[in-house]
């Protein structure tokens, strides 16, 4: 498990430096992301890029400065394949946590032996986000009327 340990702690550094390069060359192409919401084949490292630059966008806009991935399990399909459980938890500069979200993977070890992710699969990642938003709304309203 720690060689994958390793593979998320380089993920969240790239996350925390908004290093979209870095994000992408974890992932093997192609790939595809899971959501309720949607499922989208990227065929395109390129393309893979452009999409973590949304996110970097949103980390930046609310001041995510932090990722701690905690990995809750690792399951073994082959000797080259295997699908890992992660709760990324996200903080601010100050180490307050924001939110945390739940996503699955499918890794698999490519040409060079180094783990890529072939699917990654958002559990509750909006809705986690959503309520987030939701509650810093309400401390502002709270705070501009003076309570």
């Amino acid at each position: 498990m720690q060689q994958i340990s390793n593979f998320f702690e380089n993920y969240a550094k790239a996350l925390e430096a908004y290093d979209t390069k870095g994000m992408a060359y974890l992932y093997n192409i192609p790939c595809t992301m899971l959501s309720d919401e949607a499922t989208t084949v990227f065929n395109d490292a390129g393309r893979l890029e452009g999409f973590f630059n949304q996110g970097v966008g949103f980390y930046r806009q609310f001041g995510i400065a932090h990722v701690r991935p905690q990995l809750w399990s690792r399951r073994e399909w082959t000797g080259r394949i295997i699908t890992v459980k992660v709760n990324w938890q996200f903080y601010d500069i100050h180490n307050q946590p924001i939110y945390d979200c739940d996503y699955h993977y499918v890794l698999k070890l490519d040409k060079n032996n180094q783990w890529r992710i072939i699917t990654s699969v958002s559990v509750n990642e909006r809705e986690r986000m959503e309520d987030w938003q939701v509650k810093l709304k309400g401390s502002l309203i709270e705070r501009l009327a003076g309570h």
